[in-house]
């Protein structure tokens, strides 16, 4: 009769917890990294699978690529550093290195004897 090896799976996760709690931060690391790939993998693959759908089988892409108005967000970060400035102006904020009033040190006593 043979004898049937049970296999015990783990968690990953736990075992990662666990490294991270006892301080064990080169395991932890290494099996987050597994974890990471693994999953980046699958990602991947089924990226794969939908272009390879959309090329060959001429399927309809799932999702509409976006496309970003580069234009839009510099004219909008521009009217931002404008509208702060303007706010800056109201509070009398005054940037860094600018006029300040600071009291003076006695001078007489600096160098000076007598």
């Amino acid at each position: 009769m043979s004898e049937e090896v049970q296999a015990v799976e783990t968690n990953p996760l736990n075992d990662m917890i666990q490294h991270a709690l006892d301080q064990n931060f080169n395991k932890a690391n290494e099996l987050f990294n597994d974890m990471i790939s693994v999953k980046m993998a699958d990602v991947l693959d089924q990226e794969k699978a939908r272009l390879a759908d959309e090329i060959y089988n001429g399927a309809e892409p799932e999702e509409e690529q976006l496309e970003l108005d580069l234009e839009d967000e510099e004219e909008a970060m521009d009217e931002t550093e404008a509208s702060d400035a303007e706010e800056e102006e109201e509070e009398g904020v005054q940037e860094p290195g600018g006029d300040v009033d600071e009291p003076m040190g006695d001078e007489d006593s600096e160098g000076e004897e007598g």
